[in-house]
């Protein structure tokens, strides 16, 4: 399992790198292995204002649906447009061509209190 120590990562099994100014986000490695076969993915308008932990879409497998969760809060600026088209690009390269949105945080400081690596991959091996 793929955990870069570059990024940071959500409970929910999101990850998220500082960009600048904008913050970028997918799901880990983790899960998308979890779902196996990704079928389907709402990604949200450009514009759209959430809060951090707020679900901004749907990620749907042969598995199981899941909700997509904001690592920070803020405005999505950019969506990966590709993706409805090129769902196995989440699988093949989940922390490059496999990211889902990026978001002009309105507080930066809830990237900081995101887990690390070492502590993703902790949570990772408690989940089992």
């Amino acid at each position: 399992m793929n955990i870069p120590d570059d990024l940071k990562y959500t409970k929910t099994h999101e990850w998220a790198r500082a960009e600048g100014e904008l913050v970028r986000m997918g799901i880990t490695d983790h899960a998308q292995s979890e779902l196996q076969d990704i079928t389907y993915i709402e990604l949200p308008e450009v514009g759209t204002q959430l809060g951090q932990s707020e679900a901004f879409g749907v990620i749907e497998s042969v598995k199981a649906a899941s909700d997509l969760n904001l690592p920070v809060g803020g405005e999505i600026v950019e969506v990966n447009s590709a993706l409805p088209d090129e769902l196995d690009v989440i699988s093949s390269d989940p922390y490059g061509r496999g990211w889902i949105i990026a978001v002009r945080p309105s507080d930066p400081a809830e990237l900081d209190a995101l887990m690390d690596a070492a502590a993703y991959a902790k949570l990772v091996e408690e989940e089992g």
